[in-house]
């Protein structure tokens, strides 16, 4: 029996947003534990697809599945909504079935609107979704999916004239709610079965942020955790199949350091080489945790610092001390992790005066990188909740083709003008001065971990000479950053890197020989490096010295990229 499992499209175009292009983890826990009970299982991303529809219909009419479930966000609700009918108009006889947080909490409204929705997987899916597909299996798809007594299927909001469960409205029936999975570890690992580079340790969090949806969709505050070695395995796996680089996607993934010491031992024991980036709060940091993170290849973790005013922090539910915040900052970079802020902006109360707070903030903290979101409502979150129970804001609202609903637009005391204005001061500031924050890092001295300073510094010196802020008007002299970053990076250690990014530095300041002598240096180090050669010959062309440029590529002439040089050598010396 075959079963899809859809990551529907966002309804606007994302230019940036690369994860809104991903299929989401959860589809490969389900469709792992599908393929361990012997279903045919197919993963379809349609957020790639120039034409979601049509490449969905075509699929369903040449494999015929029995089952079509979708991952449902507010951003592509619309597009699970034209799937599902997509699907029906192929064969009425394939169960439709939406899962996700827009599903979990707006099960009510996508029944509404979507006539093609037979049932909802409501929170944590794996066991609820496997029982449905083998209740197919062993009745065949004609067959309602409604259960009777003690086989009765948990977790499940249904289309059904049946009376069992909990009616909720004309022909909804809800069976009683599922219990959380208590052992992670019970499940297979998606990697075994999959392709993908995020990965996570835990579900749940521990905070109780009023923007997020996490608390709702993970009841209770309790975390659960997969053991070091589970999670570990799946690393192994994919890092054989060639992934090198994971997005740990934990809410806080320091909040166990044991587990996370272990992790990262096991890690550093097995050789892996990879890296990786993660999410965790200030108040969860310490210099043991970090020495261990980057030692096993973290080379990024997230903070959600919200806000610079108290005040606001506490209405978004996230009531930490601006000493724990500044702290966290130093320490991470000390480690030689690039240190993350996620702030928000147009919240309940911002003034002038609270973006001041923001920005005196991030000029104490100096992050290496930041993201300013716009305050936006969805289900499930406290502020959306609170909200509707006052009776300002009704689920009918999503019929409308919007994504998400910003705040302002229900604050008399805001406005698009001034939100817009909030968020132009707040990017300005971190970027205008992130060429001071890069410069003026402070590593911690111990020898054990200079090979790693050095490999920060040349990562981080990329960014300015060749990546993002290389082309933000906002950047202060980028390249010069850049070129201060790598010759700490050497100071350091001798790295890759930053003998290949000085010496391009060099060549697009048109001081070819100052390249040369900086790859050769390089090419000391690194014999084998295709990328310092390439340097090398182009440097070395430039000063029309095509005869020795020969001699370096003459060993990488099959490489399609080295034979253009190679030509060219070769058409001047003759």
């Amino acid at each position: 029996m075959t079963v899809f499992l859809v990551n529907p499209a966002c309804l606007d175009a994302r230019v940036t947003d690369e994860d809104a292009l991903l299929v989401p983890m959860g589809l490969f826990y389900i469709g792992a534990l599908l393929k361990e009970s012997g279903f045919n299982v197919r993963i379809v991303n349609l957020a790639v697809e120039q034409k979601p529809m049509d490449r969905l219909r075509a699929m369903v009419d040449a494999e015929h599945p029995a089952i079509v479930g979708f991952s449902v966000l507010n951003a592509n609700r619309f597009s699970a909504i034209e799937g599902a009918g997509v699907v029906k108009a192929v064969d009425p006889e394939i169960l439709v079935v939406f899962g996700g947080p827009c599903a979990t909490f707006l099960w009510d409204h996508l029944f509404t609107t979507c006539p093609s929705l037979d049932c909802v997987v409501k929170g944590e899916g794996e066991l609820t979704f496997l029982e449905l597909a083998e209740r197919i299996r062993h009745r065949g798809k004609k067959q309602n999916p409604s259960i009777h007594g003690d086989r009765e299927i948990k977790g499940l909001a249904l289309r059904s004239g049946c009376s069992d469960g909990k009616m909720d409205g004309p022909g909804i029936v809800h069976t009683r709610e599922r219990e959380p999975i208590e052992d992670l570890d019970s499940l297979p690992i998606p990697g075994r079965y999959f392709d993908l580079a995020h990965v996570s340790l835990s579900r749940g969090c521990p905070g109780r942020c009023t923007f997020c949806g996490s608390p709702r969709f993970w009841p209770g505050s309790r975390v659960r955790f997969h053991s070091p070695s589970w999670f570990v395995e799946q690393l192994c796996l994919l890092n054989q199949r060639g992934i090198t680089h994971f997005f740990v996607s934990d809410d806080t993934f320091t909040m166990d350091k044991t587990r996370v010491i272990e992790v990262c031992r096991l890690i550093i024991e097995k050789r892996l080489s990879i890296t990786w980036v993660a999410i965790s709060r200030a108040d969860f940091i310490d210099p043991g945790i970090l020495g261990w993170m980057r030692r096993a290849g973290c080379t990024q973790i997230s903070f959600g610092v919200e806000s610079g005013s108290a005040a606001i922090r506490q209405t978004l539910g996230k009531p930490m001390k601006r000493e724990r915040i500044v702290r966290a900052f130093a320490l991470t970079a000390s480690f030689g992790i690039l240190p993350r802020a996620y702030f928000i902006y147009g919240s309940p109360g911002e003034t002038a005066q609270t973006i001041d707070e923001s920005l005196e903030l991030i000029m104490e903290i100096r992050p290496l990188s930041a993201i300013f979101y716009l305050l936006v409502l969805f289900p499930g979150t406290g502020l959306y909740e609170n909200l509707v129970d006052q009776g300002k804001l009704f689920d009918s609202v999503w019929s409308q083709k919007i994504e998400d609903i910003p705040w302002f637009e229900v604050d008399p005391d805001l406005d698009f003008e001034r939100v817009k204005a909030f968020g132009h001061s707040l990017r300005k500031c971190f970027y205008s001065n992130l060429s001071d924050f890069a410069a003026g890092v402070q590593l911690v001295d111990d020898p054990l971990f200079y090979p790693l300073h050095a490999d920060f510094l040349s990562r981080l010196a990329m960014t300015f000479s060749h990546g993002e802020y290389s082309r933000n008007p906002w950047v202060k002299d980028p390249m010069a950053t850049a070129h201060i970053l790598f010759e700490r990076a050497l100071a350091y250690h001798p790295d890759l890197r930053a003998f290949l990014g000085l010496a391009m530095v060099f060549q697009k300041e048109r001081r070819f020989d100052r390249a040369v002598e900086m790859a050769a240096q390089g090419l000391n180090h690194f014999k084998s490096s295709r990328d310092l050669t390439i340097c090398m010959a182009v440097s070395l062309m430039n000063l029309g010295r095509f005869q020795e440029a020969l001699g370096f590529l003459e060993p990488f002439e099959q490489d399609p990229d080295v034979k253009v040089y190679v030509d060219a050598c070769k058409q001047r010396i003759q």
